[in-house]
């Protein structure tokens, strides 16, 4: 599965088919979870110092499709406009990820897609989970990295630091005594070198565009409240 197949499945309530974070940032995570995949594939890069990108921006090493349409069209176009910066990048790369991920999930028999209608007028689709095999399989070394203390592999590590970037740890690990503690350990692992440089700069740079959509939606809620 991608990175952002496994993020949702977490994202997600098994019983409720409810996400447990909002938008935008559930969305900006996904889009940042695609980025970190097509760069642990060789597809992209950001930018250091003396290259002929600026620094911090995307740059794209491969442009050949991987044979993912999800990963292919993002890779299209970030391809399509060369050298932003990655923040400046995930709220068009985040449009209909969500709805393309939920469906995919649930054409495989992982998710299942529950037609409701809210009032009994408006329609709405939950998405509980029908085969939780595979994200009980990423609870288990999430909490082995987290709890344990095991070096996260990319993948795990990456899925950390987008939680963290989410602050919905203590949602994910839910039997942890010290949530304080859980989350200084997830932001611990954000930041540790558990990856490639390639990696753990399009990491970092996906884990401060999140935080930062975060803390905006927050602020707008908060200013209309």
């Amino acid at each position: 599965m991608l990175i952002a197949e496994d993020l949702l499945l977490l994202l997600y309530d098994d019983e409720s088919g409810k996400p447990i974070t909002g938008s935008p940032g559930l969305d900006y995570a996904l889009a940042g979870a695609v980025l970190i995949e097509l760069t642990m594939l060789g597809k992209l890069d950001v930018a250091g110092e003396g290259e002929e990108v600026k620094r911090g921006r995307l740059k794209v090493l491969d442009a050949t499709p991987t044979g993912d349409g999800i990963l292919d069209e993002r890779l299209a176009y970030v391809a399509g406009k060369p050298g932003k910066r990655p923040k400046d990048q995930i709220g068009r790369l985040s449009k209909k990820l969500r709805e393309q991920v939920l469906a995919r999930l649930a054409e495989r028999g992982v998710l299942e897609a529950d037609q409701d209608k809210v009032l009994g007028l408006f329609p709405v689709t939950r998405w509980p989970a029908k085969d939780a095999r595979h994200e009980a399989q990423m609870r288990t070394a999430l909490e082995s990295v987290l709890k344990v203390g095991t070096t996260p592999d990319e993948r795990t590590g990456a899925l950390v630091a987008l939680l963290s970037a989410l602050n919905v740890v203590p949602k994910i690990v839910t039997d942890a005594v010290d949530k304080k503690a859980l989350k200084q350990r997830a932001k611990e692992i954000a930041e540790s070198d558990w990856a490639a440089d390639a990696v753990k700069k399009a990491v970092s740079e996906m884990q401060a565009a999140v935080t930062t959509a975060v803390v905006v939606s927050t602020g707008a809620v908060a200013a209309g409240s």
